[in-house]
């Protein structure tokens, strides 16, 4: 590819988009504690404002992820509406069958038939959800899996996972599409049911186009060279969407580039090559974190600036003098031609891009002057707020 001009550039930069994910707005913690905020939602509608506050600030986050049933409601279409009245809208439902007794064991995996048929229920029930709110895509989370050898059979697992997932693809609509994610570990120790991404493509392959992959960051064993997977979804056209996060340990759903930009760039630089940023690519760049001691709304407004930027690096990339100095067999040249990207300060430019659209070219400084923190801390009195599980 060649390299792109400044107006390609500044363009591909005003069409990202970013997905939210509800459940950053509310309170989350460690198996420790949860603690609490001012201002914190308590109920989906409070949520979608605080999202919406996201996207009014960097111009790049129109969409909100729900977590059924954390983002339970009586009126989906009502919530749609709300979301459509502050700028935004659905995005992926998450299905949630890890937080019930009857999951103890598993889900869609269990060994018993009637825990599974309720698993799958719940993935149907989800559909509808999807309908009601506009969204095209469930995404699939499953804590199932094993603590100890012995304790279950391991390919009668798959089995019985791959006739679940056939079921939920079945009740899917035409524009409808699963994104199966993958966890090498936790909750289970000794065996997850879907560990890698290798296993998630499987079952998406064998169940069809509407199936694909979802890559979150924090999901992989460490030194893991998460851009080489990102390049091998792609070229089967089977990345459906990242759930992007940082982690220095485990899972630890840190701010997306926290603990390591340079790999949130070397990331977006493969997507750059695939043109994955395109609108109409079918990956959905979402993000998804919990965040404990630090101000939600900020958070999200700082990972969707990290994602721009990382991406805006990418995109400086000089591909017609990387592309040389690799045919040429320079390997310093070659890595030169990206580490000059990645030391670019594009946060001049972003700004521009924002100011372009009519926004302040600072998010974090704009939200903060706005007073619209501390107006829902003094509004948000009573009630419950949002949490895990809520």
């Amino acid at each position: 590819m060649s390299t792109p001009s400044d107006a390609d550039v500044r363009s591909a930069l005003a069409a990202q988009t970013i997905e939210l994910p509800s459940w950053a707005f509310g309170n989350s913690g460690t198996r420790f504690k949860v603690f609490s905020t001012p201002g914190v939602p308590r109920d989906p509608y409070e949520k979608i404002a605080d999202a919406a506050q996201v996207n009014a600030f960097t111009g790049a986050a129109p969409r909100v992820s729900l977590h059924i049933p954390w983002d339970l409601v009586d009126d989906y279409d009502d919530l749609a509406r709300h979301a459509r009245e502050l700028g935004v809208s659905i995005g992926a439902i998450n299905s949630n069958v890890f937080q019930d007794d009857d999951y103890k064991l598993g889900s869609l995996t269990n060994p018993d038939p009637k825990i599974r048929a309720k698993a799958v229920k719940h993935q149907l029930d989800s559909i509808d959800v999807m309908r009601a709110t506009g969204s095209t895509d469930l995404k699939i989370w499953l804590a199932d899996g094993l603590n100890y050898p012995g304790q279950d059979d391991l390919r009668a697992r798959q089995d019985r996972l791959a006739e679940a997932l056939a079921e939920i693809y079945a009740g899917l609509d035409p524009e409808h599409r699963i994104l199966l994610e993958y966890k090498f570990f936790e909750p289970a120790f000794y065996a997850t049911d879907v560990p890698d991404w290798g296993t998630s493509l499987t079952h998406c392959l064998a169940l069809g186009d509407q199936a694909t992959v979802v890559l979150d960051t924090g999901h992989h064993a460490p030194g893991t060279n998460i851009e080489f997977i990102v390049a091998q979804l792609l070229r089967v056209g089977r990345l459906g969407a990242f759930d992007f996060n940082s982690r220095f340990y485990a899972d630890d759903d840190l701010m997306v580039g926290a603990a390591d930009p340079f790999q949130l760039f070397r990331i977006m630089n493969e997507i750059v090559i695939a043109d994955a940023l395109r609108p109409d690519s079918g990956v959905n760049f979402m993000l998804d974190q919990c965040h404990n001691i630090e101000p939600k709304i900020q958070a999200q407004i700082r990972s969707v600036m990290n994602v721009q930027e990382a991406t805006a690096k990418a995109l400086l990339v000089d591909r017609d003098a990387l592309g040389e100095a690799q045919h040429t067999g320079d390997v310093l040249g070659a890595n030169g031609a990206l580490m000059d990207a990645y030391n670019t300060d594009v946060r001049p430019l972003l700004a521009e891009v924002r100011e372009a659209k009519g926004i302040a070219g600072d998010p974090i400084a704009a939200f903060l002057a706005s007073g619209y923190a501390e107006k829902v801390a003094q509004e948000r009195v009573g009630g419950t707020q949002a949490g895990w599980g809520a």
